[in-house]
């Protein structure tokens, strides 16, 4: 729950250790699902603020066909790249990876999406800023490519 883990990084005394990391030390970072969403600026989920590091917000993810598509969004589907990326090196357009999420990340800023997925519509699956990474969808759960993916990200 994007709220609860805002609260979790303020009360752990992380929320500025990550801002320093990031931001002033430029350290590479990659967030995965809702490690993703928390780089936007604000989510519906818990109607808070995020990290901000990215130009988007989170919003829930509806659908008008619900029989055929489900929420949440679970399961394998395609990620179609949008610019090139050391974070996607050895891996091909259109690959599989493994969903399980009921919030998208929404934005109008195209230089941040590094891959979009379609699921009844087209949503940004992956973003990409200086050094900061963030996944929809998880690589740990979608095999080969996934594993590429985060070898590509550990040798960043």
């Amino acid at each position: 729950h994007f709220a609860k883990a805002v609260e979790n990084l303020h009360q752990y005394n992380i929320w500025d250790a990550l801002n320093t990391a990031v931001l002033v030390n430029k350290n590479p970072i990659l967030g995965i699902c809702l490690g993703m969403q928390l780089m936007a600026k604000y989510s519906e989920e818990g109607n808070c603020e995020g990290l901000g590091w990215m130009d988007g917000k989170v919003i829930a993810f509806k659908v008008d066909d619900n029989l055929r598509f489900k929420i949440p969004h679970t399961g394998w589907n395609q990620v179609y790249q949008q610019k090139n990326s050391k974070l996607v090196q050895d891996i091909p357009d259109a690959s599989m990876f493994y969903f399980v999420h009921s919030y998208r990340y929404a934005t109008e800023n195209t230089d941040e999406i590094l891959h979009t997925t379609n699921y009844e519509i087209t949503f940004p699956s992956a973003i990409e800023k200086n050094n900061i990474f963030g996944v929809q969808y998880h690589p740990e759960k979608s095999h080969d490519i996934g594993l590429q993916m985060i070898k590509n990200f550990i040798n960043l």
